[in-house]
């Protein structure tokens, strides 16, 4: 009989636990109204103010990465472009150059052909095997 009372009444109080559950809001409201107002103020301005400077950081964050990308752009890519420009013009004139002295011009030389104005594959010759200098008449 005791053993069924026990079991009787632990269902029971099972029974009474799950009519109890509380939602996490609603245990909140009631710790809140154990402590006094006063304290209750306090929490409530430092959540807002926490909350206002975090929308403030935020705000000018972003102010602060716009006036920083459009100074980039503004100050910064100009002169890249004319640098790249530059370049450009450079190797445009020495391809201009390679083309009118011809492919033997870099052999003209007192025999050493700087490095990369051969094709692939061809060695240079060695300077006893240099091409003599062209007869002047």
């Amino acid at each position: 009989d005791k053993l069924k009372e026990l079991t009787n009444a632990i269902e029971d109080e099972e029974d009474d636990d799950e009519e109890l559950d509380e939602t996490l809001v609603e245990r909140l409201i009631g710790l809140t109204e154990m402590f006094p107002d006063s304290v209750h103020n306090a929490v409530c301005s430092a959540g807002s103010f926490s909350w206002k400077a975090m929308q403030w950081s935020f705000s000018f964050s972003k102010s602060a990465m716009w006036v920083a990308v459009s100074a980039g752009t503004i100050l910064v890519l100009p002169v890249m472009f004319e640098n790249e420009r530059a370049q450009m013009l450079d190797q445009q004139k020495q391809q201009e150059k390679q083309i009118l002295l011809g492919p033997h011009s870099a052999m003209s030389g007192p025999g050493m052909v700087p490095p990369g104005m051969l094709p692939p594959g061809m060695v240079p010759p060695p300077p006893s095997m240099a091409p003599p200098p062209p007869a002047s008449s």
